[in-house]
């Protein structure tokens, strides 16, 4: 398998007693990534294996799946905290101003006097409602993903700049540790 994959989603448990999952969406498109047919890399231990989705249902937002070949709950269990990933080639093309989370993820924050603000770590909440994590000296920070405030997002250079209206950084800063 290629390393080009993408986290998708993480198995958080099994549930019922036949062979179905419960997964964690790590995804803007969790309808489309756990469709019934779709192939998924199942990494789990350092192994990987590709698994078809045989049923799909949503409960409270999150994908209860049934994969072919686990039809028991014990096979089930054994796959809690699987990671799940599509090859990045599987990606669509997406609309304008419309990122995919580990295209932002290693992006360098200035704002637009060109002040190094951090680097991003991760993506929260939901495509509407993004916000980036960028870890600075000072720890962590979240910065809303609207307009106005990300004012250039450029993920090949790997450089997001940012016009913060004033204390966001200040205020939304959150430490790593106790003081």
């Amino acid at each position: 398998m290629s390393d080009d994959l993408i986290l998708v989603g993480r198995v958080a448990r099994a549930h019922g007693n036949k062979g179905q999952v419960i997964v964690n969406p790590e995804t803007d498109f969790p309808q489309e990534r756990f469709a019934e047919g779709n192939v998924l890399v199942v990494e789990q231990g350092g192994q990987a294996s590709e698994r078809r989705i045989a049923t799909v249902r949503f409960q409270q937002g999150r994908p209860i799946v049934g994969f072919e070949g686990v039809a028991t709950m014990n096979e089930a269990e054994a796959l809690a905290g699987a990671e799940l990933k599509v090859p990045a080639s599987a990606l669509a093309p997406l609309p304008g101003n419309t990122y995919y989370r580990h295209d932002l993820v290693g992006c360098e924050v200035k704002d637009t006097a060109g002040r190094a603000i951090g680097r991003v770590t991760g993506v929260e909440g939901p495509l509407e409602r993004s916000r980036l994590v960028v870890e600075r000296d000072r720890g962590e920070v979240l910065i809303p993903m609207v307009e106005g405030i990300c004012v250039s997002v450029d993920p090949a250079a790997k450089m997001i700049v940012v016009d913060p209206p004033d204390g966001l950084i200040e205020v939304n800063e959150r430490t790593s540790g106790a003081e």
